[in-house]
């Protein structure tokens, strides 16, 4: 077989000269299971204060306590080897604690946002086969009028690890979060086939069953993707998968960033692929300590940056750009911070600038999926580029394809993205022709289809520039609906934007933007001044034609625009 030559330059990694000095190409990654790894941590990093969750501090000997008590009695109760187990919990002590105690037992976790409405929850529930559920208590009223059957539920109360006196005082953000929400009744306790998560933990010994892993095959998680057409579906995430995105993620920083030595932000949510791959297993993983928030309140983040001393932070686009004009940001020294990384969104060029002016740190745009457990390609630490999403990670390879063929593209040309890694999920449960047309074997190798139209420059920087599903085709030309975002975005009157096609039978799509005005320009700054404005800096087939002015745009769990939801809407 002939050697394609795009192909080979991209296996060639020529972003490699731009790691730091002491990172490896490839990094040597033990064969171990997510259990095997907490031990170690948990053993290594006894005495070190595990998680803070308002100003409850838990060690790691602490929680490797409350881990193998849950564990033993999730046995107890029934669950076996391979057992799908829901949680359906807020950002809290009792996820962690949940997470790792049902993998103990042996469990495969699937994760559920608080967010879901009953008919989600359903899906999952029954997609899944879950049949245990470890639950909020105040959010137990949606699984109930979703109608699915369980055999366990244990119940979860989130004042249990709170600080004695923030039980009955309370603190703002949990206040604000639990205002929606009606506590459960307490017969709802005595209840066949209920449990409560704190009674468990004092029941049970920490005497959890050894169990042994395929860590290739066997699964950790069942995270759900939301889904680009039909109902979400599951991804097959391996022990293998998340052994190595913690220790590729981690050691992408070199000698930056130290195990047992480093205080996190917990606030990005742990249902999330971001949340529970990168800060729940990889944070604990390198012994660091999780400051845990349930809901994000800018002024609590913020003072928590300065009283716990904050090493690194991972965020997303939207909280950055939220920050940047806070009033109160700068109370915080952001040069004293290791690391800033931004995930799960594109970060606007202007966002990125803006921040670096004001802060003076530089924030690392990275890139990542659910199927690639969250990590993927991400900028070297002191190298980045503004307006790049950065280079692909140890142990991984990334290439640019025409989304209609195997075909390599050179250099410099839009097609779609393509990684293959130990990272990359083993494909989507119950659904072979999804994971076929995703997960695609090329001259033998299997290579993530990501559906991101992207280049790579010629030093191996990765470039967004949309999703293919948003691509928009305007008279024949293709439309990057982020690329008119980025320009909307940049009026300095246009709090926020989203741009759709919508299709029209003489032009094909026509382009819509739907814009957020800043207060103050309310019922001043029109649509033909938008249109106008994007008419001197846009060829014309690319501006949009249509205006409309709303409060707000749809987003999603992590804070970008749902374009899905404003084309379903319209």
């Amino acid at each position: 077989m002939a050697v394609d030559p795009n192909k080979a330059l991209y296996e060639s990694r020529p972003w490699l000269k731009f790691y730091l000095p002491e990172v490896p190409a490839n990094i040597e990654i033990a064969d171990k299971s997510a259990v095997q790894v907490f031990n170690e941590a948990t053993e290594k990093w006894q005495d070190r204060t595990a998680v803070v969750f308002y100003g409850r501090k838990m060690t790691y000997r602490e929680l490797r306590d409350h881990v193998d008590r849950f564990a033993t009695a999730l046995v107890d109760l029934g669950v076996k080897k391979g057992d799908r187990v829901a949680l359906l919990l807020l950002n809290s002590p009792q996820f962690i604690i949940a997470f790792f105690g049902a993998l103990k037992a042996g469990a495969v976790l699937t994760a559920i946002s608080p967010f879901y409405v009953s008919p989600e929850i359903k899906h999952q529930i029954e997609d899944s086969g879950a049949k245990f559920i470890i639950c909020q208590d105040n959010l137990y009223e949606n699984v109930e009028r979703s109608g699915v059957q369980m055999d366990k539920i244990i119940l979860v109360n989130i004042t249990d690890y709170l600080p004695w006196l923030k039980r009955f005082l309370g603190s703002s953000v949990l206040r604000a979060v639990y205002q929606k929400m009606s506590a459960p009744p307490s017969e709802l306790y005595a209840r066949e086939g209920f449990y409560s998560f704190k009674d468990l933990i004092k029941k049970y010994p920490p005497n959890p069953p050894k169990m042994e892993f395929d860590n290739k095959n066997d699964l950790v998680t069942l995270p759900y993707t939301g889904g680009t057409t039909g109902l979400p579906k599951g991804v097959m995430i391996s022990h293998e998968n998340i052994n190595a995105s913690e220790h590729i993620a981690a050691n992408f920083w070199g000698d930056i960033t130290q195990e047992g030595k480093e205080t996190i932000l917990a606030y990005l949510p742990f249902y999330h692929i971001y949340g529970q791959a990168v800060i729940v297993a990889g944070g604990i993983a390198q012994g660091w300590t999780l400051v845990i928030f349930t809901t994000i309140d800018l002024d609590d983040l913020l003072n928590a940056m300065e009283t716990y001393h904050a090493t690194i932070f991972y965020s997303v686009a939207a909280l950055y750009e939220y920050l940047r004009d806070y009033h109160r940001t700068d109370r915080v020294n952001w040069k004293r911070v290791k690391v800033l990384v931004s995930g799960a969104d594109i970060l606007l060029e202007d966002t990125a600038k803006g921040w670096e002016k004001r802060t003076g740190a530089k924030i690392h745009e990275g890139w990542g999926m659910t199927e690639t457990t969250s990590v993927g390609i991400v900028n070297p630490y002191g190298k980045t580029k503004v307006g790049s999403f950065g280079v692909p990670l140890p142990n991984t390879v990334a290439g640019i394809i025409d989304p209609d063929s195997d075909k390599f593209f050179p250099v410099g040309e839009i097609g779609e993205l393509v990684v293959k890694g130990p990272e990359i999920a083993k494909g989507y449960w119950k659904n072979a022709k999804a994971t076929e047309e995703t997960f695609a074997n090329i001259d033998g190798e299997i290579w993530l289809r990501t559906g991101d139209l992207c280049r790579m420059d010629e030093d191996g920087y990765f470039f967004f520039y949309d999703r293919k599903r948003d691509m928009i085709k305007h008279k024949g030309q293709v439309v990057f609906a982020r690329e008119v975002e980025e320009v909307l975005a940049a009026h300095p009157q246009i709090k926020e934007t989203g741009v759709i096609g919508v299709k029209d039978p003489e032009v094909g799509e026509k382009i819509k933007a739907v814009v957020v005005l800043e207060s103050e320009a309310r019922g001043k700054l029109s649509e033909l001044e938008i249109m106008k404005y994007c008419a001197e800096r846009l060829p014309d087939y690319k501006c949009p034609t249509i205006i409309e002015f709303r409060g707000e745009v749809p987003k999603t769990d992590v804070g970008k625009v749902s374009r899905r939801e404003l084309r379903e809407e319209d």
